[in-house]
């Protein structure tokens, strides 16, 4: 039997702006973006432009969020992206949408693991000369995460509150040394000069930098617990700000004190240590301890914001039958989603766990590399979401809103977020940092394609044999009007 409607009730009205704005900017992980990631990035494409390409990505995700959030007015469903393509492509489209939706936030929240394991790690021989196994820290976060998940939302908004402070403090303290105590090049913006984008590196730029914003979607996931529909739209806007300018003013701030014509040199040289590096150079060395320490709890925040991101769209998916049934229960105490947040601590253990038996190397191939893939699904979402946006707003005339929100702003992102994604394909390999010519740069893209083509096949299976189930795809809480055995025809 289906859950029912108590149990398949999240908490409402429990989260205002400024606990969704943790909740986004948490998943971002800025710390991790700023001091991994772009580092990363300049080493790997030997490009200078990362800062330009953030300010970049920024602008067309403000574009994406016009319709994105105008349409969540209409749709409130903790399985986003799955219900507004289900919404605005059509309920085979969404579960499709759904397969990868899960696929890919399952792949970044296990890669944020295996980060934090070795991080934290590190941290431990950095701090006292011991050693401890990466897999250790890596499932005591991930434990840690799992019982935080099954606690009321508002107070894992608050955890997420402090961590997320105290992180940003870090970093601007970090960029105010670098920019008071630049290279002998001083203070320059040639790495934020636009014309970068007109090269052959703008596809590598555009990529490296879409990768950081991964989570600023996450706002809509939480409109069924929010106070209002306009505290979303608030928040998401207010995410995009924070997460473009921060990383922006950070990673240039990085060039200011390595020198534009060092930077990449210098992230090859010192990888993911370099933030701490630089900052070492004109800090306290109290500071780049602290500093060192919030990279650590950086990971673990996005790791919490994803596994509650994780475990609604199991919920989603279950409340509306195209899951199990028990993903659609909630605890009676807190409101949340605990089997789904159980599902979720579960494939994320098994996932560590085999990494750790199997003895590869948990930062190219969990870290690095899950990260990786996950944000192609993720793009490839947005790329989707855009486009229903559209699909929607078309097929439902009476919504009263301004055909700028409706159809040019949709209709101009979807474009730009379709070359992007094109040329993420294109360059995957280099994302990578595998050679010309190897198996993973064609074989991850294709396994996201396949993901969507079983949750395709998985739709038009419901609507033969289950149709109840299938007519309250994108439903979101009103899925329990519709029962097994009520008449169905009409349903496409």
């Amino acid at each position: 039997m289906p859950p029912s409607k108590v149990s398949a009730a999240l908490a409402r009205a429990r989260l205002g702006v400024t606990s969704i704005v943790f909740f986004t900017v948490a998943a971002a992980a800025p710390e991790t973006v700023v001091g991994g990631g772009a580092v990363s990035g300049f080493a790997v494409s030997g490009v200078t432009g990362i800062p330009l390409g953030y300010l970049a990505i920024a602008l067309v995700l403000g574009l994406f969020a016009i319709g994105y959030v105008t349409m969540s007015r209409h749709v409130e469903n903790a399985g986003a992206f799955y219900a507004y393509i289900a919404k605005g492509l059509g309920r085979v489209a969404g579960t499709g949408a759904g397969a990868v939706a899960l696929v890919s936030y399952l792949l970044i929240l296990v890669s944020l693991a295996g980060g934090l394991g070795v991080g934290a790690a590190d941290f431990l021989r950095q701090v006292t000369g011991s050693t401890a196994p990466w897999w250790v820290f890596a499932g005591v976060g991930l434990a840690a995460v799992a019982v935080l998940g099954v606690l009321r939302i508002d107070v894992n908004g608050r955890v997420l509150g402090v961590l997320l402070l105290a992180e940003v403090a870090i970093i601007l303290t970090f960029d105010a040394a670098f920019v008071a105590n630049p290279s002998p090049d001083g203070v320059v913006l040639d790495t934020l000069n636009p014309a970068q984008l007109a090269t052959g590196a703008a596809g590598v730029i555009l990529v490296i930098a879409f990768t950081g914003f991964i989570g600023f979607e996450n706002s809509t996931v939480l409109a069924e617990e929010a106070r209002n529909p306009r505290t979303v739209i608030y928040a998401t806007y207010i995410s995009l700000v924070v997460i473009g300018g921060l990383y922006s003013l950070s990673t240039w701030a990085m060039t200011v004190a390595t020198g534009p014509g060092d930077i990449v040199a210098q992230a090859e040289t010192h990888s993911t240590e370099l933030l701490f590096v630089l900052a070492g150079q004109r800090l306290p060395g109290v500071l780049v301890t602290l500093g060192s320490a919030l990279y650590v709890t950086s990971l673990f925040a996005a790791m919490l914001s994803f596994h509650h991101v994780c475990s609604r769209y199991f919920f989603a998916l279950g409340r509306e039958g195209v899951g199990l049934s028990w993903w659609g229960t909630t605890s009676s105490r807190t409101a949340a989603p605990a089997a789904g947040s159980l599902t979720t601590t579960a494939i994320s253990l098994v996932v560590v766990g085999l990494v750790a038996v199997t003895g590869i190397d948990p930062i190219t191939y969990l870290f690095f590399w899950g990260a990786s893939a996950g944000a192609l699904g993720v793009l490839s979402l947005v790329m989707l979401t855009s486009v229903a946006v559209l699909g929607y707003f078309l097929a439902h005339r009476d919504h009263g809103h301004s055909r700028w929100r409706t159809l040019v702003a949709p209709s101009i992102a979807a474009l730009v977020l379709a070359v992007v994604l094109l040329l993420t394909v294109v360059s995957f390999g280099t994302v990578l940092g595998v050679e010309d010519g190897d198996p993973a740069a064609w074989a991850l893209p294709l396994g996201f394609l396949v993901v969507f083509v079983l949750g395709v096949i998985w739709g038009v299976t419901l609507k033969r044999v289950r149709p109840w189930a299938y007519a309250r795809i994108g439903l979101g809480a009103r899925a329990a009007t519709v029962q097994p055995g009520k008449e169905t025809a009409g349903v496409r």
